[in-house]
């Protein structure tokens, strides 16, 4: 059984944060690429913990900040990650699927799952406390390009710090297996 599995979207970011991420590795820990992108890491992370069962999931990987409440260059641990673009419309007429009566997941047919909404929890005891909280992670399909952008994601969801493409989806995956996760992005 693997006992932490850390994922990372690119080979980039794999190749810049290994040899910081191997000191912290113990026995028995996997590192592996979840993929970029929110259906990429979904579909991978799945499948990565189904085949390892691992005790817990670490993401780790870039984010772009959503305004300066987070210095540039700081690593940071979310406790929270929500999906931005599932819904209906687009810019300011956006509605996230929460707010249209939707689930991402409504729940196991016979009771025993749990249903997944706009915004999920993370994060764990076991989470590398030298990097400190930061609150919600927004997950988006494509990083925001311009501070107007940024300004209609605030609008929204007026606690999100940062931003990525894969959190959502892995917490998601996670979620579905049972599996806590950490989200430490920079």
């Amino acid at each position: 059984m693997t006992r932490t599995l850390v994922l990372v979207p690119t080979d980039l970011e794999r190749r810049l944060l290994e040899p910081v991420l191997a000191e912290g590795m113990r026995s028995g820990d996997r590192l592996d690429l979840c993929g970029f992108g929110p259906v990429e890491a979904a579909a991978r992370t799945a499948r990565l913990v189904a085949t390892h069962a691992p005790a817990r999931v670490l993401l780790v990987g870039i984010a772009g900040r959503l305004g300066e409440r987070l210095a540039l260059g700081g690593a940071y641990r979310f406790c929270r990650v929500a999906c931005h673009g599932v819904g209906a419309g687009t810019g300011e007429a956006f509605l996230p699927a929460g707010s249209l009566g939707w689930s991402h997941w409504a729940g196991d047919a016979r009771g025993d799952g749990t249903a997944i909404g706009d915004e999920l929890e993370c994060g764990t005891r076991a989470a590398p406390q030298v990097t400190p909280p930061a609150g919600l992670l927004l997950s988006a399909c494509a990083a925001s390009a311009s501070a107007a952008d940024v300004q209609l994601r605030a609008a929204i969801f007026p606690h999100a710090v940062a931003e990525d493409m894969e959190g959502f989806a892995v917490a998601v995956a996670c979620t579905l297996a049972g599996v806590p996760l950490d989200i430490v992005r920079g």
